[in-house]
């Protein structure tokens, strides 16, 4: 049996229960009735165990949790209204104050300003290191860390970090791991099969698929997931709501064939800006020019559709000019849609600040969506003309 068929079309669908519907049914309801006081009070004993109130579960959000849940392998999972969510009821549940975190470096923004503005008031520190080297985290390591927080790939540089490596570290120190999956999705890498603790991804990228939904998912061990939900995810009020998780459903019947389109078209727009003069590098984690090919092959079972390169550029201006003249090439953050996308690092650097010797200013993010790729490759040209001198 192809078991990926079988979770993303069939798993916790029980269409006896909904009149044999193909599409599971929305269920829009903010709570439940009970036939009995006795029934109430054992739901409110354990709130994690039945339908009481759709702020925590919710019977369409149950048939995407069991999915998602699935493809990561994992024992349970949780379902926020935005990846931040997710990592933010993730680490809250992990720390207390006096905790030191180890993170790796070029995180999630706002992954990093929870570590830096956030935590601190709460007595929560966080060191950065260069994950790339299981021996940073040894020396970054201290009496109260309690967390070592990952994202690997990161989805600039594509930083990696040895997944097995860091978790074996982790349990000989008793410290839990967590991983941010978004660039690869359970499909290309599952960071649980290498020992790690919590998986993170968000949903709102290649899960989704078609660039109308938020979501974030929390994955790991049922007792785990269970104390989280319990605490944090019921606490804050950040669980997914009925209409964007059936959205989610809908977007995983199509997830495999959209990863394997997007990873196919990225590796023929990277064929030709190796062609095209003005572009200095590419960063592709599959790429054998990658600092951390051979890890990438190792970890995970494809790359998506996601990369970044540099231009040779003199001057903001120009990397403003490429980009503004693109015809059919969005501007815009975010990924996994099927539309391409682009965003220039310059964006968020002030104009003054902008140094021409620093690659990473002339770095552009570029994700390739499901368009033909002659037509993504056309539209490219016609752009790099433009800074190309009459």
């Amino acid at each position: 049996m192809d078991e990926l068929s079988f979770i993303l079309n069939e798993l916790g669908e029980h269409r006896d229960d909904y009149y044999r519907s193909i599409a599971p049914p929305i269920i829009q309801t903010s709570n439940f009735a009970f036939h009995t006081v006795e029934e109430l009070r054992k739901s409110f004993e354990d709130e994690y165990s039945t339908w009481l109130y759709s702020r925590g579960k919710n019977p369409t959000v149950e048939i995407l949790k069991e999915k998602l849940a699935a493809l990561d392998g994992a024992e349970d999972c949780l379902v926020f209204n935005s990846g931040a969510a997710a990592i933010f009821a993730a680490v809250l549940s992990q720390v207390k104050s006096g905790d030191h975190i180890v993170s790796v470096e070029g995180v999630y923004t706002w992954a990093r300003k929870m570590f830096d503005i956030i935590l601190p008031r709460f007595n929560v520190s966080t060191t950065y290191i260069d994950g790339r080297a299981l021996e940073n985290f040894r020396s970054a390591t201290k009496a109260n860390t309690v967390l070592y927080y990952l994202e690997s790939p990161n989805s600039w540089s594509f930083a990696l970090q040895d997944l097995a490596e860091v978790a074996k570290l982790a349990k000989e120190k008793n410290i839990t791991t967590i991983c941010d999956n978004s660039y690869c999705t359970p499909l290309f890498q599952r960071p649980i099969d290498f020992g790690i603790d919590l998986v993170l991804q968000s949903a709102t990228k290649y899960i989704g698929g078609h660039s109308d939904t938020i979501a974030g998912v929390l994955c790991g061990k049922k007792e785990t997931i269970k104390k989280i939900f319990n605490s944090e995810y019921l606490n804050v009020g950040s669980g997914i709501q009925p209409f964007n998780a059936w959205l989610l459903i809908r977007g995983l019947r199509t997830l495999r064939t959209r990863l394997d389109a997007s990873a196919a078209n990225v590796l023929e727009v990277i064929k030709y800006l190796k062609t095209e003069p003005l572009v200095e590098k590419i960063i592709f984690p599959f790429d054998e020019s990658f600092e951390q090919y051979a890890l990438a092959r190792k970890q995970m079972k494809n790359a998506g559709g996601l990369f970044s390169f540099i231009i040779k550029a003199k001057s903001a201006n120009e990397i403003e000019l490429f980009c503004n003249s693109l015809q059919h090439i969005l501007i815009a953050i975010s990924w996994g849609g099927h539309e391409s996308l682009i965003v220039p690092a310059c964006a968020s650097i002030p104009n003054q600040s902008f140094d021409r010797q620093n690659p990473e200013h002339r770095m552009l993010r570029f994700y390739v969506g499901l368009e033909e790729p002659a037509y993504i490759i056309q539209d490219l040209q016609q752009a790099f003309e433009k800074l190309k001198p009459v």
